[in-house]
């Protein structure tokens, strides 16, 4: 690759990155826009906040499973196939650029803030134990990629055509293998597991696995029909980001932090340099090809902790977790047609993924757990809590649609088995272990109230 080459790629950082949607904005004015935006974020918050409640007052699941169905329930799913008229009228294909650019603002923030609580005390505590664990849900997954894939390359639509048969079983693994370490956490702490040894193997694997999920998501982004100026463009300015931030973030950040202890709260222009930082990390994740997620966890993940993180956290996560998130979980429910998978051999697959998906992860860690010296009933618990994929899930395959890697039918079924696996693993870890360490009085009440870091 020649030096031309290079600087052309570095020059179009800027530039269409694309597919481009179909639909158009020319009849559009800007008012119109800023009409169905505010019309939007109404429906968008009445439906998240309801069918949360429901899922947490019928079902005892979290605020964020509630607002994942939701998402889906306004999509063409059921909203625009019970009312279609009314739900393009409030949601035209039109608009979704802009919904779009507030759901990557507020699941960049998530991120943000999700790097703030990470716990490096939990991988060091429990990293050799939870070495089994994590390989297990880590190889297995991707060996079931690898074995279900010649089933989806034949069904045309769902990968994009050309792509080669390593990307799609990279990305596919990616998807199975990954556990929601935000969902982990969230179902850990509610169900009193946060100091047990069980809560924080599991935590601890999780968070190798979700390591190495991104990491093979990363490498799928960067080599999927780019050419190696994009490869290189992407794999080597995340590194480099990645570097600078793991080595001068924290300096930077500590004179700050120090002024923040002093005055007992985060002034409003230490908060604008904080968030300017984490545009500046999300614009430079996004524009090199790898995603702006990424900038933001890593930017959080380096955040001093104490006072400086509590006052971002609590100055940010109503905003962010209340207003903007639920608008990512509506721009994947627009994306999520159900009815395509309207036939027997497409039903099949969908099925095919989900099994597939429970076994290789739940499965596969419920018998490394086994083989370290856990019971029976502890194993069964460590392989539902690690199929939690929750949040995760949707954002990775999100950006495998809008990266033009999938196609709307797999995103379909990837968002259904996102959902399933989510739903199961809080009450299957009660089945299997929760509820007889209650009796025993190992383990404290629920406690499902309503949480910002879901």
């Amino acid at each position: 690759m020649g030096m031309d080459s290079f600087w052309s790629g570095i020059g179009g950082l800027l530039g269409p990155h694309g597919p481009a949607q179909t639909a158009t904005a020319h009849s559009y004015a800007p008012g119109d826009f800023s009409i169905h935006f505010f019309l939007q974020l109404a429906v968008i918050l009445v439906a998240c906040r309801l069918v949360g409640w429901l899922g947490r007052k019928f079902l005892g699941q979290p605020q964020v499973v509630g607002e994942m169905i939701a998402g889906a329930l306004l999509g063409p799913s059921l909203f625009g196939l019970l009312l279609p008229d009314l739900q393009r009228a409030i949601f035209p294909p039109e608009t979704r650029n802009i919904l779009y650019a507030g759901a990557q603002l507020g699941v960049g923030l998530y991120m943000f803030l999700v790097g703030t609580t990470l716990r490096i005390d939990h991988f060091k505590a429990k990293a050799k134990s939870a070495a089994g664990v994590s390989l297990a849900g880590i190889v297995a997954p991707f060996v079931v990629a690898a074995l279900i894939m010649p089933f989806l390359l034949e069904m045309p639509g769902l990968f994009a055509p050309g792509i080669s048969r390593l990307n799609a079983t990279l990305f596919m693994g990616a998807c199975i293998a990954l556990t929601a370490f935000p969902m982990l956490a969230r179902i850990i702490n509610e169900r009193g597991l946060a100091d047990s040894a069980l809560g924080t193997l599991s935590l601890t694997a999780g968070a190798f696995d979700d390591a190495c999920s991104w990491c093979v998501l990363a490498l799928v982004l960067a080599t999927f029909g780019g050419g190696p100026s994009v490869a290189i463009i992407a794999i080597g300015g995340g590194l480099a980001w990645g570097l600078v931030v793991l080595s001068f973030g924290p300096r930077l950040f500590a004179p700050l932090a120090a002024q923040v202890t002093r005055q007992g709260t985060m002034s409003t222009g230490i908060l604008a340099i904080t968030l300017a930082a984490f545009c500046t990390s999300a614009f430079l994740m996004d524009a090199v090809g790898i995603h702006a997620i990424f900038g933001g966890f890593i930017l959080g993940a380096v955040m001093p902790r104490g006072l400086f993180a509590d006052e971002i956290r609590r100055k940010v996560e109503p905003l962010a977790v209340v207003l903007l998130l639920p608008m990512f979980f509506t721009y994947s429910g627009l994306n999520t047609q159900m009815n395509m998978v309207n036939s027997l051999p497409l039903l099949g697959i969908a099925l095919l993924i989900l099994i597939a998906s429970i076994m290789a992860k739940g499965g596969a860690c419920y018998l490394a757990a086994r083989l370290s010296g856990e019971d029976n009933r502890t194993a069964l618990g460590i392989g539902a809590l690690m199929n939690s994929r929750g949040l995760m899930e949707l954002i990775i395959i999100n950006i495998g649609l809008q990266k033009g890697i999938i196609g709307p039918t797999l995103f379909s079924m990837l968002v259904l088995m996102a959902i399933v696996t989510t739903m199961m693993a809080g009450p299957l870890f009660e089945l299997f272990y929760g509820r007889q360490a209650r009796e025993r009085g190992d383990l404290g009440a629920l406690d499902l109230s309503p949480s910002a870091i879901k």
